[in-house]
């Protein structure tokens, strides 16, 4: 996993949905101030609900100190839409079904599920500066004290 004072290659395409609208845009030209990228698994579940919910209970915290929030799952633009209309919440989901974003901080890890193995991404954060350099990782997400975890990255 990518570590603190390391630089990530953000030159890569996602699928953003935001505000009601859905685009293709580069990872990067979503980083325009530092910028919390928590990952989850997938919309409407139970852990990935919290967490997400913990997200929009910190966003306008975070926002006031200068920091973005970007949550990121392999669920399509459309589910995402749905899902932040749902929630309600204040900042965009981004749609990485290629796990393109754990590929580049090197956090796709073997998983197990059902007897079936497969790989996906961790449940981490990871704060970035608008270059591309890594400030801070949280390398496991408490689903449940989310938003006080996020506090306490960006005071790291």
């Amino acid at each position: 996993m990518i570590e603190a004072n390391q630089s990530i290659n953000l030159d890569f395409s996602v699928q953003l949905a935001d505000g009601g609208e859905k685009r293709t845009c580069r990872m990067a030209d979503l980083i325009r101030r530092p910028t919390i990228v928590s990952v989850y698994m997938r919309n409407n579940t139970s852990n990935c609900d919290k967490q997400v919910q913990q997200m929009q209970v910190a966003a306008k915290e975070l926002d006031k100190l200068g920091y973005d929030l970007i949550g990121l799952s392999k669920d399509t633009p459309g589910s995402h839409l749905k899902y932040a209309c749902k929630l309600e919440l204040s900042f965009p989901l981004v749609s990485d079904p290629e796990h393109l974003f754990a590929k580049a901080t090197d956090s796709l890890v073997e998983k197990k599920m059902y007897g079936k193995t497969f790989l996906g991404p961790t449940r981490s954060a990871y704060l970035i500066d608008p270059e591309g350099k890594v400030l801070a990782v949280l390398e496991k997400v408490d689903s449940a004290r989310h938003a006080e975890q996020l506090r306490e990255l960006v005071e790291r």
